[in-house]
């Protein structure tokens, strides 16, 4: 970059004494501007871009250096979340737990959900069994609404103001907790949606609220049923019509909001 600009510095320096000889030389110094700066721009000393001049195929655009289909890893590492080709099929990770089983060694019992169905499944793998994972590329969409035909979930980017249409089993049971205008994460490979996730935190407002019968010096839980259709346990002094944060990861309350 220090080249290129201190090789244009020179074109307009010269250029611009030899303008200061004669008012008939202008149409001189244009030209000498424009060879100048056509020898620098396509000068082989220009800033090298990672993209074009990278010989590994993984780095031929931005997002295949983030969508690796086919990299071997091993089921110990496994985690929820993680994206996986099994048998010509897309699964997500739902749930992950490691396991011993006497002299059989150490296991992991996963859930997976598949891509294209949403039907759950069990699975077990050895910690040392090959798996092969699919790494995903994570973009941020605004929520607009729930299609009553289709059921799917309608997104928006909201760089583009493109709308992406989003099966509601890829959000799994957190699709209650969506809210207008609600910031989500999609989990995308190929131009495909593979999962999706809402916040950790949000805040519902509670629309039925049971009244305790007695005070009691040890704190005491009750159940509310929430504006999403939701019950959760909540302190007893939460009354109906108040706002609280619930986790959305185990529907359990946080505070009010």
């Amino acid at each position: 970059m220090r080249v290129l600009t201190n090789k244009i510095s020179r074109a307009l320096y010269s250029a611009a004494v030899s303008s200061s000889s004669a008012s008939s030389a202008s149409h001189c110094d244009s030209t000498k501007i424009s060879r100048a700066l056509s020898t620098c721009i396509h000068s082989k000393q220009s800033l090298p871009s990672p993209y074009t001049e990278s010989r590994d195929p993984l780095f031929a655009s931005p997002w295949s250096a983030t969508q690796v289909r086919g990299a071997k890893s091993r089921g110990a590492d496994l985690k929820p979340g993680n994206v996986i080709e099994k048998k010509g099929r897309i699964y997500e990770v739902v749930k992950a737990q490691h396991t011993t089983q006497g002299r059989g060694g150490a296991i992991i019992q996963v859930e997976l959900r598949d891509v294209d169905s949403g039907s759950k499944s069990n699975e077990r793998f050895r910690t040392d069994e090959p798996v092969e994972r699919v790494f995903v590329a994570e973009k941020n969409f605004t929520y607009l609404y729930t299609d009553d035909e289709t059921g799917n979930i309608v997104l928006m980017e909201p760089k583009t103001y493109e709308q992406l249409d989003v099966p509601k089993h890829l959000f799994g049971e957190s699709h209650v907790y969506l809210q207008d205008d609600m910031k989500v994460s999609v989990q995308m490979y190929d131009g495909r949606a593979m999962s999706a996730s809402i916040p950790t935190r949000v805040t519902c407002t509670v629309a039925e609220s049971e009244i305790p019968m007695r005070a009691s010096a040890t704190p005491q839980y009750k159940k509310v049923l929430l504006d999403n259709g939701l019950t959760v346990q909540v302190p007893k002094h939460i009354l109906e019509g108040d706002k609280i944060i619930i986790n959305t990861t185990d529907n359990s309350y946080m505070s009010r909001a």
